[in-house]
């Protein structure tokens, strides 16, 4: 049986924002504070988790934020009219509208009127652009930006292996193979989806796999080449009533089958969540850093 290394996505996150606390500290030195507006349009209890959980990350780091927290039934005209006051605004360097936003506002045309240089997600097309041509001065979305620091941390190279990315999202599946492809990783990518065929042959294929398709336990034993690395991005709640909110987080990896076949894997909660927040901070101190000419 493999030894299996726990990417431990805790403790990696909290490395980075010790890291990133001392950045801030020397830019408070030199007159320079990062600014993070998170914007929230509606009443989703996971959504108000998340940005709070954001604008906890921002406390502890010493990055001034704003919190606007807009109702339901905010126009799209009121929420473009928000995103330009804050465009303009030179103590906020980064910009995130919580997704999903409510479904009478078009997320694209929003994401389109954030300033590219304020764009901390990553989502704007001039920053899906500079991503594609390795471009350092664009934004990487966080959770990818995140898997790769994990490997990185973990000393796992992906240069010359065959990468698989389960999900082509603008959010995880193509970022991810972006970046896993560029000149910095040298992996051979293959993107999968709903409609590849024999998805379990061509996963065991894979030296690095990626799971980010929203489906809990799709990776079973039989997607895995032994020694591989697996990064599973999934968070789904599934239903389990001896828990005290009657459900569980699980990824789209079932890890008893397939942590035993892996070199490395992350786990669910506790792998590559942690480490969405944490790329989240580092790209606001990365746009304070570009606004200041540094």
């Amino acid at each position: 049986m493999l030894s299996t290394t726990i990417i431990d996505g805790k403790e990696t996150s909290r490395k980075t924002l010790q890291s990133l606390a001392e950045d801030i500290e020397q830019l408070k030195r030199q007159g320079h504070t990062p600014g993070l507006a998170v914007v929230l349009v509606g009443e989703d209890p996971a959504s108000r988790v998340y940005v709070n959980s954001k604008v906890k990350a921002c406390e502890e780091l010493g990055i001034y934020s704003q919190k606007w927290t807009l109702p339901t039934e905010t126009t799209q005209e009121d929420l473009v009219k928000l995103i330009r006051q804050l465009n303009a605004d030179e103590r906020i360097h980064g910009i995130l509208v919580q997704s999903p936003p409510p479904r009478h506002i078009d997320e694209q045309a929003v994401i389109l009127n954030i300033d590219p240089r304020k764009d901390v997600d990553g989502f704007h097309p001039v920053n899906v652009a500079k991503l594609v041509l390795e471009d350092p001065t664009g934004f990487v979305p966080c959770t990818p930006l995140g898997c790769m620091e994990l490997l990185r941390s973990y000393g796992i190279s992906p240069q010359g292996k065959h990468a698989v990315v389960i999900g082509r999202s603008m959010i995880v599946g193509k970022p991810m193979a972006h970046l896993l492809m560029s000149r910095q990783a040298n992996a051979t990518v293959t993107i999968a989806h709903s409609r590849t065929a024999d998805l379990p042959a061509l996963c065991r294929t894979a030296d690095i796999l990626v799971a980010a398709v929203g489906r809990p336990g799709l990776v079973t034993a039989d997607f895995i080449k032994p020694g591989a690395v697996v990064l599973d991005v999934g968070i789904n709640r599934v239903e389990d009533p001896t828990r005290p909110r009657g459900y569980r987080i699980v990824g789209d990896v079932d890890y008893g089958s397939v942590q035993p076949l892996c070199s490395a894997i992350t786990p669910v909660p506790g792998g590559v969540g942690p480490m969405t927040i944490a790329m989240l901070m580092s790209n606001t101190v990365k746009a304070c850093k570009l606004a200041c000419g540094m």
